[in-house]
Formats: structure tokens, sequence, C-alpha cells
């Protein structure tokens, strides 16, 4: 219960304060948030991780499934052959649905 209640009271106290800082604040954070999230370096990185993610998932994937052996449902089997094509399969830079490099 103390729980939900400093929640709720997070909640408000930070409602109260947004509606102070008003709208030109709200679009400056906006602006910021855009701005870092097109920045080369932290694009690299999220890259990055969502390739070692993958490449982890498929190898996670290998080790349990030869462990359990063909009790794996075919949904996800498929799922985890698109990942690794997608890992595997070399685009040469070009962009994937999001607008990034798979480079």
């Amino acid at each position: 219960m103390r729980y939900k209640v400093t929640f709720m009271l997070g909640v408000a106290v930070g409602y109260v304060v947004g509606t102070r800082a008003g709208r030109e604040r709200y679009e400056q954070m906006k602006k910021s948030a855009r701005d870092l999230a097109q920045n080369p370096a932290v694009r690299n990185a999220a890259e990055t991780a969502g390739h070692t993610g993958r490449a982890f998932a498929g190898k996670a994937f290998a080790a349990v499934g030869d462990k359990v052996g063909g009790v794996v449902p075919p949904s996800l089997a498929g799922r985890v052959r698109g990942l690794r094509d997608r890992v595997g399969g070399g685009g040469g830079g070009a962009e994937d649905e999001w607008g990034t490099s798979n480079t």
C-alpha cells in the first residue's frame, strides 16, 4: 500500500510540475530527445545492442533447442530463424524498416 501511495504522489507531483512548465518546455524537451535519438553515436550504440541481442537470442534458441528437441513450437522457431537471417544475412549497408543501416 505504501508503494501505491508513493507512486500516486509522484504522478501528482509530476503532473503539477509538468503543467506549470507549459507547452514551451515540453517542446524543448521533445526537441532535445529527438536530437539525442538522431545522434550518430546513439544510433550506432542502439544498433549494436540490437545486433548483439539478436545474436544472443539465436544462440540461446540453439542451446535450448538442442536440450528440448522438437518441442519448440513452429511459430517460435520461425521467429528465431527470421532473427538469424537479419543478423547473418548482410544487407550491405541497406536500411531496414526503422531507417537504420545494417552495417
